[in-house]
């Protein structure tokens, strides 16, 4: 909604706060809990084989991850977290948001970003501050609570992640993709200082040998006619699951286990890692009060990076690659994310929150096949009667329900109890460094950043070939785009293993106003349009600016966009499916509805899969697809 530039300052704050109005208090919040109980019930009523293993495999990229990042917090935080506070936080909270939140799909988690910021407080508080660092980060996530409430109550989805582009979320999912790696080369230079050369030697070949077994066997469907296509489905949707066992045992096999082994360490009772707590609880309220005011800073940083983080993750999660069809709740699952912080601030474990690359990849593992029937527009009575005999169609879905979501971090919490913290125990932390190299590796095979930073390595003449609408038609301005965004996402890397660490979402944040101000005197505002796109609802910044130009000039449009097809329908005169503005929605949703096309937050660009860029369609924001 926009305000009028004739009303007054008061006249046009009370505008922004009434009925309708963009901070119209608890306006999302209502609407999402009116959502909740038209798909609570067919959430629990979903459930067969491919759920389960989508459980199995939700499991295996949840639960290794995390202890790994717990093995990086044990030694850089004091063990003040380890194994056991990753286990309970991931477990707990997975828990409460399989049966509370109103989008299940999002796995949730500990994540790397969190984990250095935490390291990097962890030092100021002992190195700089000198006090304890658990009632301090405690405080901070009370604050980052009561922040996450307010975010919430006053719409923060619509005036924050509106704004955002594709640009930003890349850089975003390239910085996750690159902390995996990271934290792969770290476990394996641990095990260097601490191992024979021999059995340094076998981690090695531990780690690339869980990486590549799991890529391998998730190619098993196209096997074809090699076993039976059961078969085939089993080995792709427990392929990680059969690697990280395979070379779990491998090193008690033999000659192998006479070799000297790096295990992540674990807590063998329910108790804190830290051998000065014997409970998880944490005496907050024991913090100097200067502490506790000052302690607002990192909550506000965490805030932000929560809030980026999980809105990413469940956005990704839900884009029309998925075909999801139930309402989400963003507003809701950013006021519970803010509840389940306090309490791991409280209990004295590290928050969890929305995980990428797991959150799309759960619902990668939850996708399938159905036809549907779709009818043609009629362009007039003559063609009407196409509506009657529409075409059938083959449409990816997901299962939409929570089983998947309860059962892994239902699964994950019993790891908590001695005798599966035992198991844990015998993990190499080498098959840990190899399942993170798969996750960075699929994590970074789905982004499209990928494949044009691909193209920059591909000679000109054999690049695909632009459209018309980009002047030159060259792949020069699309390389240096790319490689702003590779530049960026290093330099917030390097950030974050400095003293400078704790205030590198912030920087993650400026990118959303650098992108939408300042890149557009740099590059060709059609080659903008072609590369980037809204994150969260259809369109480009261009489209938008058009459309304000457009309503200015008494509604002709100024630029014609080519559309999927190559013909410019897109934002021609007609009005069909034009990119308006947020308080127009409803206008869009009446055209799609005449159109036959699915309403959704997640519309308007595609992957195009043969060249790895941004094209126009009614379908999606970006739709992934691995080749």
């Amino acid at each position: 909604m926009t305000v009028s530039w004739k009303l007054s300052w008061p006249q046009g704050l009370r505008a922004l706060f009434s009925t309708g109005g963009v901070l119209q208090p608890f306006r999302l919040l209502e609407q999402d809990l009116r959502n909740i109980p038209k798909r609570y019930v067919s959430d629990w009523t979903t459930f067969n084989q491919l759920v389960f293993a989508s459980a199995v495999y939700v499991f295996f990229t949840n639960l290794l991850p995390g202890i790994t990042f717990a093995s990086d917090l044990y030694v850089r935080t004091g063990a003040s977290w380890g194994t056991i506070e990753v286990v309970f936080s991931t477990g707990l909270v997975g828990i409460v948001f399989s049966l509370f939140s109103c989008q299940p799909l999002t796995i949730l988690g500990v994540t790397g970003p969190f984990s250095v910021l935490a390291e990097n407080i962890y030092m100021l508080c002992v190195d700089s501050f000198k006090i304890p660092f658990l009632p301090f980060m405690a405080w901070s996530l009370i604050h980052a609570a009561w922040m996450h409430y307010l975010l919430a109550i006053f719409n923060a989805h619509d005036w924050t992640m509106r704004y955002v582009t594709t640009f930003s979320t890349e850089i975003f999912a390239l910085l996750n993709s690159i902390i995996y790696f990271h934290k792969a080369i770290q476990e394996l230079q641990r095990a260097h200082d601490e191992l024979s050369f021999a059995a340094f030697l076998y981690a090695i070949i531990g780690a690339i040998g869980t990486c590549i077994l799991a890529v391998f066997l998730s190619y098993a469907e196209h096997w074809e006619p090699l076993f039976h296509k059961y078969i085939r489905m089993g080995l792709r949707e427990y392929a990680a699951a059969i690697s990280i066992i395979l070379f779990i045992g491998m090193p008690h096999i033999g000659e192998l286990a006479t070799l000297d082994r790096q295990t992540l360490p674990v807590s063998y009772h329910f108790q804190p890692s830290s051998p000065d707590r014997s409970v998880f609880f944490v005496r907050f309220w024991q913090l100097p009060v200067g502490w506790i005011l000052a302690a607002i800073i990192p909550g506000a940083i965490i805030t932000c990076l929560y809030f980026f983080d999980h809105e990413v993750s469940s956005i990704i999660s839900t884009i029309d690659r998925y075909g999801t069809r139930k309402p989400s709740g963003f507003a809701w699952d950013i006021a519970l994310l803010g509840t389940t912080t306090a309490i791991c601030g409280i209990l004295g474990i590290p928050p969890a929150n929305g995980l990428l690359p797991q959150a799309p990849l759960h619902s990668e593992s939850l996708m399938y096949r159905e036809k549907e029937a779709i009818a043609s527009p009629p362009s007039n009575d003559s063609d009407r009667a196409n509506v009657d005999s529409p075409e059938m169609r083959v449409r990816n879905r997901v299962y939409e329900q929570r089983w998947s979501h309860f059962l892994h971090a239902a699964g994950i919490l019993v790891f908590v109890s001695p005798p599966f913290m035992h198991v844990l125990g015998l993990t190499p932390t080498s098959v840990l460094a190899g399942l993170f190299l798969f996750m960075g590796e699929h994590s970074l095979s789905l982004k499209p950043i990928l494949m044009r930073t691909f193209y920059m390595l591909t000679p000109q003449s054999e690049l695909p070939s632009l459209p018309p609408a980009i002047k030159r038609r060259s792949y020069i301005p699309i390389h240096a785009y790319t490689l702003t965004q590779i530049i960026l996402t290093v330099v917030i890397f390097i950030v974050t293993l400095t003293k400078a660490g704790p205030a590198f979402p912030i920087i993650i944040i400026a990118l959303v106003p650098i992108r939408l101000k300042v890149m557009n005197h740099i590059w060709n505002r059609e080659l903008l349009r072609y590369v980037d796109a809204w994150a969260c609802y259809e369109g480009t910044p261009e489209d938008e600016e058009d459309e304000k130009a457009r309503l200015r000039n008494g509604g002709v449009w100024g630029h014609e966009i080519e559309d999927r097809d190559g013909t410019g329908a897109w934002g021609s005169s007609n009005g069909v499916l034009r990119s308006l503005r947020r308080s127009e929605e409803a206008v869009v949703e009446d055209e799609e509805k005449l159109l036959g096309v699915e309403a959704g937050p997640s519309r308007g660009m595609r992957l195009e899969p043969r060249t790895g860029l941004m094209r126009r369609t009614s379908a999606s924001i970006f739709e992934f697809k691995k080749e």
